[in-house]
């Protein structure tokens, strides 16, 4: 059994769950360039070292969730079951999570559209948030590629373990994109959460087969 956090890490979770959510509104209200750490630390009612203490930048802030990602994706990779591949743990974690943010919004599908939509138009405005994105899924792809290389006995210069961990990343980037061009088409969400789950298990059934026989050119 897990050892329930003593009262100062919950109280530590709970001023990182806050800073965080504040920021994440204040984004949506002004835009992420619109938004200084100062104005964050302000309506927190925290000091800015505080929100530093936390999230080390400005773009840490709106990606608070994504370090969580990294380590819940390795772990189902490398707690998989006997017999299990790196592509079946990937796609059943991936789907999992898609299964989970397709839970219905207790506002309905309107206010889930409304917030799928700004958060979108956050993102795709803001040149620092998508450099920082980047970064954060080439650190994915490296993390992974270690992962399985440590695993298959590969050396460190090998390629093979670094194409496989990004072409299952890139199916994750491919679907991140798509979501948001039918959002800022104005796609309801409970539509896009339908259209993902038929992308991405097409997706992975192509990376199943391979590519041999994809796209061949017709005479």
């Amino acid at each position: 059994m897990n050892a329930q956090p003593g009262l100062r890490e919950r109280k530590k979770q709970q001023t990182r769950q806050l800073i965080a959510a504040t920021a994440r509104r204040l984004f949506v209200e002004r835009g992420f360039d619109g938004v200084t750490v100062a104005d964050v630390a302000r309506a927190a009612d925290v000091a800015p070292k505080t929100v530093f203490n936390y999230f080390p930048t400005k773009e840490d802030l709106f990606y608070s969730r994504l370090e969580a990602f990294e380590e819940e994706l390795l772990a189902a990779v490398r707690e998989r079951a006997p017999g299990a591949t790196v592509l079946s743990a990937c796609r059943d974690y991936l789907l999992a999570q898609r299964g989970v943010l397709a839970m219905k919004s207790p506002g309905g599908d309107d206010e889930a559209t409304r917030q799928i939509q700004a958060i979108t138009r956050v993102i795709t405005e803001s040149p620092a948030l998508l450099a920082r994105e980047r970064q954060v899924f080439a650190r994915y792809a490296e993390s992974l590629a270690a992962l399985i290389a440590e695993e298959t006995g590969a050396a460190p210069h090998e390629v093979e373990p670094r194409a496989v961990a990004n072409a299952l990343l890139g199916i994750h980037r491919a679907l991140i994109d798509y979501s948001r061009q039918r959002a800022l088409a104005g796609a309801p969400a409970s539509q896009i959460a339908r259209e993902l789950r038929v992308q991405e298990k097409r997706a992975f059934a192509r990376l199943e087969r391979g590519l041999a026989d994809y796209a061949v050119k017709e005479t």
